[in-house]
């Protein structure tokens, strides 16, 4: 079984620690094993929380726009995480 990437601009399901369970988004690469994820609400994009990539389950969806504006430098609202991130929750909901 291939395993999906966790790369910039994925949406990610937390598999470990107090925050699993909940949604991510991928703003940051640190290295090979971590990564910095926020989601808007409880790990906004100025307090972003540092996951080993390993205590991440990929939901499979990249957010072009995330990808392409963090590359840029540009900066990204937390309003604009959550509302990626409650689109995403839909979809797992309705499957």
């Amino acid at each position: 079984m291939m395993r999906l990437p966790v790369e910039l601009g994925s949406i990610v399901i937390s598999k470990a620690g107090r925050d699993r369970g909940r949604l991510f988004l991928v703003v940051a690469e640190v290295d090979d094993d971590f990564v910095m994820v926020a989601n808007g609400a409880l790990r906004k994009m100025d307090r972003q929380k540092k996951k080993r990539r390993r205590h991440l389950k990929p939901t499979g969806t990249v957010v072009q726009a995330v990808r392409e504006r963090l590359t840029e430098g540009r900066p990204i609202e937390d309003h604009e995480l959550r509302a990626w991130l409650s689109e995403e929750e839909e979809k797992l909901v309705q499957v």
